[in-house]
């Protein structure tokens, strides 16, 4: 392993430490329910009520900083083999993610195709099976970083090179992972699901720098949720989630509740709002409306850790859009998780 000299830049020190920033979170959104794919590839097609779905999400996290993370995700999954497979079915689907950070300009984009099988076993239990495949590359300007060794005394001269020892400004890779869920249905006021998953099972290489100078490689990332919802009543859903991710010494864990209220007779139209902690990070505030099978939902990350010191607490803003939908031709199907 080269050994940094501190003498060498203040430029590779910038990025070293927005590196180590991404690899820390590895891509994330508060509103990881509105993300299914994401959490887990057995989420593919896991939708009882509705043959498909349609998403996207916004975050911009830390804006107040010099080194602000944006990040946008489009996802999409739908059910095929219904009439083929006794009691069970396939879910295929597929996520688009881009995040740009720092003034650098790292920018990861990654694309992911997923398959999941779901088969239900008796009238309350589902097991699903999910695995994905992907792309992903990262990008960084190094134009628009400055170095020591262009300093001249005066001011820094960009027709100097950095003297520092990468190879690439881009590197891709494929990327793997995979998931199981579980899901419980006791009665229709009832429902629970659980499930785990691996990311980065490959373990893929990730280096801008020659691979006899760095050999890094993305650890694999364990991720663990369990979402419930209970109908109290014809006006309210409760909704409690907790999710857990594990990747090399870092880890994650938010837990909370969103609440549904009817707005309508048959539940066309809801508002929610819920709110969410993560220990030692930030405490998460959630509305949303729900029309017609389409669910806007707004979040807020408060900083609780001491990041606050610089951010103002400002942590993070996050829209989700989802759309849910069911083919015409098929047999409308009874809910089989809490609706009103």
């Amino acid at each position: 392993m080269k050994i940094f000299n501190p003498r060498k830049g203040i430029g590779t020190a910038l990025l070293l430490c927005i590196a180590g920033m991404v690899q820390s979170q590895d891509l994330h959104f508060s509103q990881f329910m509105n993300n299914p794919l994401l959490t887990n590839p057995a989420n593919t097609g896991f939708n009882p009520d509705y043959d498909y779905r349609v998403g996207g999400s916004y975050r911009n996290q830390w804006w107040s900083l010099p080194v602000p993370y944006k990040t946008v995700s489009l996802w999409g999954d739908m059910q095929i083999s219904r009439e083929s497979i006794p009691n069970g079915w396939l879910g295929i689907g597929g996520v688009l993610l881009n995040d740009v950070a720092g003034s650098g300009g790292l920018t990861s984009t990654k694309m992911y195709g997923s398959i999941a099988y779901h088969q239900e076993l008796g009238e309350n239990h589902l097991l699903s099976a999910g695995f994905n495949l992907g792309f992903a590359s990262k990008r960084i300007d190094l134009q628009s970083f400055k170095w020591e060794n262009q300093w001249n005394g005066k001011f820094f001269d960009s027709n100097v090179g950095s003297g520092e020892d990468f190879a690439y400004s881009q590197v891709g890779y494929l990327d793997v992972q995979a998931g199981l869920n579980y899901a419980y249905f006791p009665n229709e006021n009832v429902y629970f699901n659980a499930g785990v998953s691996i990311m980065h099972l490959n373990t893929p290489r990730e280096s801008f720098f020659s691979e006899d100078v760095s050999n890094n490689r993305i650890p694999a990332r364990y991720t663990a949720f369990a979402n419930m919802s209970v109908k109290a009543n014809e006006q309210w859903i409760i909704s409690p989630n907790i999710y857990y991710s594990q990747q090399a010494g870092a880890s994650e864990i938010v837990g909370g509740l969103m609440a549904q209220y009817n707005l309508s007779g048959g539940g066309e139209t809801q508002v929610l709002g819920g709110g969410y902690f993560r220990p030692g990070d930030a405490a998460i505030a959630m509305v949303g409306l729900e029309w017609n099978a389409t669910r806007l939902t707004f979040s807020y990350d408060a900083t609780l850790s001491n990041v606050k010191n610089f951010n103002n607490g400002n942590g993070a803003i996050e829209f989700s859009l989802v759309k849910f939908g069911a083919f015409s031709m098929r047999t409308p199907r009874q809910s089989r998780c809490p609706a009103f």
